[in-house]
């Protein structure tokens, strides 16, 4: 008896190796599918275990947590090192970002007058207690507060804008410090860096938890309810993905753009649609660029930059949701003020928070261009939140995913000149 429990310990310890031997060779990729594969599973057969959606809050807490440490370190660390004169390609990719919002948003105009949406308007209920931005001007006004806000404050509380602009401001104040305080400051990147691959390695467990969360909590009783509108914002969101952001690529790269753009949609989008948080995404993003070879000097800045103001998915949100409360409304909107509204769109998006449903509450901006009471814009907020599980899902995997598609497209188009 003693053998044969001895022989049994030892075929199951080498059963255990062999499975984390495979597991180990598996790129994250595939373990994210298996992760998601079996966070649907036990969503929809063991639903009460709530403790299994614990794994997903404690993923995405991680990279809240370490996101802004790892973005002021890199940034600050990459100023620190780079010379008077020396070139980089942030003013491409910046105008990258502003064209690709404001496409995405014209795409969405466009997507009413081929499917126009009658919402079914739900008890606004919660959604009434917070103040959304009275206009433009107030969106900017909150970004122009974040930039001065207390560098402490700004990485504790995740203001990302403000976590940039600092590492600006001490990265270029470094440049003339010792070459031992900067070798430090390398060192704190490059621990920082660490730590975040450590915690990306976890993904597939923490998107196992997020995916049961989901489905224990939502099931899939709501495509039914709101299918129409979620398939032209899903639909608006593949467009630009498939065909607006590659055809810019090909025009600035000339060259081919979809194994880049699917690499993209791969290893930045997957991740980003489960996390649902554009900031949660900026590790992922940076060891995507890493991977691809950029330059550390742009993409240290691009990547935290364009979590804040490339927001084509936002920009598609927000003109769709607006356009189907004026056909609910039965207002009459010419081309012209839509064309309007798809800059109004742009522009707030620019302004949208870096976290899940941080695109919605700017929904009432684009809704006062037509007269459109805010009783009734925060009801149209209630439908966004709604629809958010899977809206939010695919907005966040478009806007992460393009912060690294547009910074690679910048710097390949310079290697060609």
């Amino acid at each position: 008896m003693i053998e044969q429990s001895c022989f049994i310990k030892a075929s199951k310890g080498i059963v255990m190796k062999k499975a984390f031997s495979i597991w180990n060779r598996m790129s994250l990729i595939r373990r994210i599918v298996v992760g998601v594969l079996f966070g649907t599973l036990l969503g929809l057969v063991l639903p009460q275990l709530s403790a299994i959606g614990l794994l997903g809050e404690l993923f995405v807490g991680g990279l809240k947590a370490i996101a802004p440490l790892l973005v002021f370190a890199l940034v600050a660390n990459a100023l620190s090192q780079t010379r008077q004169g020396q070139k980089t390609n942030m003013r491409t990719v910046i105008v990258l970002y502003l064209v690709g919002t404001f496409a995405a948003a014209l795409v969405a105009v466009v997507s009413h007058y081929f499917f126009p949406v009658i919402l079914i308007l739900p008890e606004s209920g919660g959604v009434t207690d917070i103040a959304p931005p009275q206009g433009v001007a107030e969106v900017f006004q909150g970004l122009l507060l974040k930039i001065v806000d207390n560098p402490i404050n700004a990485v504790a509380t995740g203001n990302y804008i403000g976590v940039l602009s600092w590492a600006v401001i001490f990265g270029f104040a470094m440049r003339t410090v010792s070459p031992e305080t900067k070798h430090l400051l390398n060192t704190m990147a490059e621990v920082t860096s660490k730590v975040v691959k450590g915690i990306i390695n976890l993904a597939p467990f923490g998107i196992l938890g997020l995916v049961f969360q989901t489905i224990a909590s939502n099931g899939i009783g709501i495509v039914a309810d709101y299918g129409v509108l979620l398939l032209i914002l899903v639909g608006c969101m593949a467009v630009v993905a498939l065909v607006v952001n590659p055809l810019i690529a090909f025009i600035v790269m000339r060259a081919n753009p979809y194994p880049l753009v699917f690499q993209c949609l791969r290893e930045s989008g997957v991740t980003a649609f489960f996390t649902r948080s554009s900031a949660a995404n900026i590790p992922v993003n940076m060891r995507l660029c890493e991977k691809l070879g950029l330059d550390k000097d742009t993409y240290t800045v691009s990547i935290p930059l364009g979590a804040t103001i490339n927001m084509a998915g936002a920009a598609i949100t927000i003109t769709v949701l607006t356009m189907a409360a004026v056909s609910t409304l039965g207002i009459t909107v010419d081309f012209a003020s839509a064309f309007i509204l798809s800059i109004v769109a742009a522009l707030s998006a620019c302004g949208a928070s870096g976290v899940a449903g941080g695109s919605l509450l700017l929904i009432p901006v684009a809704c006062s261009l037509f007269g459109i009471p805010n009783d009734i814009a925060m009801q149209v907020v209630g439908v966004g939140f709604i629809v958010g599980v899977i809206q939010d899902s695919c907005e966040t995997a478009l806007n992460s995913s393009t912060d690294v598609l547009f910074t690679a497209v910048a710097e390949w188009s310079a290697w060609k000149r």
